[in-house]
């Protein structure tokens, strides 16, 4: 059938079903209906083929064709380890449901229709069943391979990725067992069929130093190395910042300038200036450093960022999204070198409020690289040792420990909620292993730096919102009204509650139920609950406001060195300042700025599944030395299957329902408790527990415990 024929077939059936009189037929019928003959029915099932992969057209349980909107949706699946999915469809308030023996051979992060069960109970989760895959998402898989006598198998690195990949013979590359390697789909197999593949490389033996990191690169598709033709502009980039560049800046290069990082940072994109005038007015100045003065819109560089969306840092590593040579280089606020600088400069009074603004491209020179250790024995412990070793900047730390105080009492009072919960620093040998594992407490520096970001951000976001011009905002809707719901069920069991206007939860609501519950036996269950209830912050074109931050502009302005968002409005920010947008450049920026967001919110989330990977990675590996050490810990997590527990150095593991003896538990969704039939033994989130570490697999990166002379509550 010819190009042009099928595409009038397509556009004939389309009319058909759009008529308000058709009702929906199978192929049979449709032949019929169309007075099509036998030898014709395969063109027919072509054409619908054809109209059902490109998603304009629905088919039924019973194969009825019709409307798509009538049976199916289009939507992204997302895979479990024991089987089933999950299908999250545009404009659909909750995941679809997909039970195993419905997933129709679909696989994590493919594209397919599905439709709806008719008979799904009301307000519960949807149930459907896929229709048909529209577009596989995975054309090679990282695994580890396991080989047999004459054919082999691939077992996925991804838990999502439920499907062993079968290797035939003499496809292996001479893989042998315990090799991670990368095998190529070439068969994605049906109902009784394994998906079948090729090994196209061999990363290294699983208990060679590097392979597992490696493997989780691939894996997550995070580009390793930069093309040619990035490295060699990134090359002829300067190595200090020429007078010539300087020409129409504000020079602030005479003002008392730090940076507070982290002791390790090499990538410097913020600095500080402060002062105070009175006993009631501080000028703050947070100054980014000018990326887009060296990164081009449409050049090699700027292509190769947005691609990569985001630099990302795992255990051992950084994938950055720019070349060392900018982002460690001349785009790095180095202490003692001059260097361009895109800066917010705010009045702020003493009640936290911005009187008044100014952005400008400045050029500054920072007088000393701070770390958050020192800055903190200054505000925080006086210590005199390092007090003296920065005695010309102590007083501005304090000034700096005062505003941030100031500033975030004014946005606790609005109501912006705070979760604390400790990050992982792990420490590895110089061959990778992990020696230590401990929380990363935020402190008195981090926290003022924090601060500052944040009102900087606002800032600049409010400032662009109200000019009315396209630029990128970071948002964060409303929960899910079901699941505040739930919340406040479930909270009620232990005296609390949560007011709700329309259906709606206002932040403050939030800000004070964690105040009330801090310090308390359930702290640490009802935080995690609330967190969970919370949707996922994202980069849009449209100012929606940010939930959790309870603002209403928010934007992400002070990292342009690892964040494409903050580079693509530096962009806008400086052309504006420059010579204002031209109609036809606002229109540019209306057209692209969608899939810039789509874009950056896609490879965020790839970049923190990928260093939560890594991290469940070396945690498995430390606690595999320690098998048979008992830890004391608090259940983080409770499902059917078992009790998750948390340890004070953040490593968490499982313990499966059958390694609780003694009676028959019983899954307490509502309270999210485990409960013995006979005893009345219960298990529930935030309860302290002593575990015994049972056993690690380091393939799915899970930790097992079992409970340990533990006498649990009733």
């Amino acid at each position: 059938m010819t190009e042009d024929l099928l595409k009038e077939r397509k556009e004939l059936l389309l009319k058909l079903f759009e008529e308000k009189s058709y009702v929906p037929m199978k192929l049979k019928e449709l032949a019929v209906f169309l007075d099509i003959p036998k030898s014709g029915r395969d063109d027919l099932k072509e054409v619908l083929d054809g109209l059902l992969e490109e998603g304009k057209i629905g088919v039924s349980k019973k194969g009825k064709y019709g409307k798509a909107r009538d049976f199916a949706r289009v939507g992204m699946f997302t895979g479990h380890a024991r089987g089933f999915g999950f299908v999250t469809v545009e404009g659909f308030e909750q995941d679809i449901f997909i039970p195993g023996e419905k997933t129709a051979g679909a696989m994590n992060g493919d594209k397919v229709q599905v439709a709806v069960e008719e008979n799904h109970t009301k307000g519960r989760r949807p149930e459907g069943f896929i229709v048909q895959i529209l577009e596989r998402a995975n054309k090679t898989v990282i695994g580890y391979y396991q080989k047999n006598k004459s054919y082999g198998f691939v077992l996925p690195d991804n838990q999502k990725l439920n499907q062993d990949i079968f290797i035939p013979q003499g496809k292996d590359m001479g893989a042998v067992t315990g090799h991670k390697v990368v095998a190529k789909i070439t068969d994605y197999g049906g109902e009784r069929k394994k998906p079948e593949g090729i090994i196209t490389e061999i990363i290294g033996h699983v208990n060679d130093p590097g392979t597992d990191i490696v493997s989780i690169i691939k894996a997550y598709d995070l580009p390793e190395e930069f093309p040619q033709e990035v490295m060699r502009q990134a090359a002829l980039m300067p190595g200090e910042v020429d007078e010539r560049e300087m020409a129409g800046r504000l020079d602030l290069r005479e003002l008392p300038t730090v940076t507070i990082d982290g002791e390790d940072a090499k990538d410097l994109d913020d600095a500080i200036t402060i002062s105070k005038e009175g006993a009631d007015h501080y000028t703050l100045g947070v100054h980014i450093a000018d990326v887009t003065h060296y990164v081009r819109e449409g050049m090699p560089l700027d292509e190769e960022a947005l691609k990569r969306g985001t630099s990302v840092y795992l255990v051992d590593r950084v994938i950055p999204m720019l070349p060392h040579k900018l982002s460690n280089g001349i785009c790095s606020l180095n202490e003692g070198e001059d260097r361009l600088a895109l800066s917010c400069i705010m009045e702020i009074d003493d009640r936290g409020n911005v009187l008044g603004h100014r952005v400008a491209e400045t050029v500054i020179r920072v007088d000393r690289r701070m770390t958050y250790k020192a800055v903190d024995a200054i505000v925080t412990d006086r210590d005199e040792a390092v007090m003296e070793e920065y005695r010309d900047f102590t007083a501005m730390f304090h000034l700096m420990k005062e505003l941030a105080d100031i500033v975030r009492a004014k946005r606790r009072q609005r109501g912006s909620i705070d979760f604390d919960f400790p990050e992982s620093k792990i420490v590895l040998d110089e061959k990778g292993r992990p020696t230590e594992i401990k929380p990363y407490e935020r402190n008195a520096a981090t926290r003022i730096i924090e601060d500052f970001m944040l009102m900087a951000n606002e800032t600049i976001a409010e400032n662009y919102f109200w000019q009315e011009l396209p630029f990128v905002y970071r948002t964060h809707d409303y929960p899910d009204p079901e699941k505040m719901k739930r919340l406040g069920t479930f909270i009620n069991n232990f005296g609390y509650s949560i007011k709700t206007q329309n259906g709606e939860v206002h932040p403050k609501e939030i800000q004070k139920l964690l105040d009330k519950i801090e310090g308390s036996d359930e702290e640490a269950l009802i935080s995690r609950l609330t967190l969970r209830s919370m949707r996922q912050a994202r980069y849009s074109a449209v100012c929606t406001g940010h939930y959790g931050l309870a603002a209403n502009y928010y934007t992400h302005f002070t990292s342009p060195i690892r964040r494409y968002p903050d580079l693509q409005i530096h962009r806008i920010i400086k052309e504006n300042l420059k010579t204002g947008l031209t109609q036809k450049r606002i229109s540019h920026y209306d057209r692209i700025l969608p899939q810039v967001c789509t874009r950056c919110s896609a490879m965020e989330r790839r970049a923190d599944e990928a260093e939560r990977e890594t991290d469940k990675l070396k945690k498995c590996q430390y606690m595999s030395r320690r098998v048979g050490e008992v830890f004391e810990g608090a259940i983080s997590g409770v499902t059917n299957w078992g009790l998750y527990v948390e340890l004070p150095n953040t490593v968490e593991g499982l313990v499966h329902i059958s390694e609780l003896s003694g009676d028959y538990f019983v899954f307490d969704e509502e309270r999210m408790e485990l409960a013995g039939e006979r005893t009345g033994i219960r298990f529930k989130l935030g309860q302290k527990v002593s575990v015994r570490v049972k056993g690690c697999d380091k393939l799915t990166k899970t930790i097992d415990f079992v409970l340990e002379d533990e006498q649990p509550q009733k």
